[in-house]
């Protein structure tokens, strides 16, 4: 069971935050790796992750995307971007934490787990920036964004910490962002 069970939940946490924010999760995770923290580990093919080469390259590619995500326009750009980009991240970061698999299994682990979760994500983050881009002119996109970084940031950390707790968090967004698509819906017909 534990094979499946907290692999699959700590993988569906990095996935949903993927699908905010490309590099974070990754970084996050590279980072726990390294350290030795919160007790993750990785499959043996997916060992790059904790690298300090990856380390240094991920930090540099969310520092961009964190600044570049606060810029409107831009954060349009990167939303479409992140549309093919984050599910394979999202499978990456899942097929990493299957550590009882082989390599062919935790890759199909990651990517039945990860890329569905993270699109799901990145496709309600696309809606509510449009949204946003389309009511305020894009002038409350860098809230938003930043609201996105906290909100991926806290995901991790949930799924670090306590993963059992992450399908709870992740019917309560979808449940969030589903009340939220239905005010918006009646603003539109009121």
């Amino acid at each position: 069971m534990e094979t499946w069970l907290l692999p699959t939940v700590l993988g569906l946490g990095l996935a949903a935050a993927t699908g905010l924010r490309t590099f974070l999760p990754l970084l996050m995770l590279s980072a726990a790796v390294h350290f030795g923290l919160f007790g993750i580990t990785l499959g043996e093919s997916f060992a790059w992750v904790g690298s300090t080469g990856a380390l240094v390259a991920l930090t540099v590619a969310t520092a961009v995307e964190l600044v570049a995500d606060l810029i409107p326009v831009v954060d349009n750009a990167l939303g479409v971007f992140g549309t093919f980009t984050r599910p394979i991240a999202a499978a990456i970061a899942a097929g990493a934490v299957f550590t009882d698999l082989g390599p062919t299994g935790a890759v199909i682990a990651g990517i039945i787990v990860g890329a569905p979760t993270a699109l799901a994500f990145s496709a309600a983050q696309t809606g509510t920036r449009a949204a946003s881009t389309a009511g305020t002119a894009g002038l409350a996109n860098p809230v938003i964004s930043v609201v996105e970084d906290v909100l991926s940031f806290v995901l991790v950390l949930v799924a670090f910490l306590l993963p059992l707790l992450i399908p709870v968090l992740l019917a309560f967004l979808l449940w969030f962002a589903w009340k939220g698509v239905r005010r918006v819906q009646a603003l539109r017909r009121a």
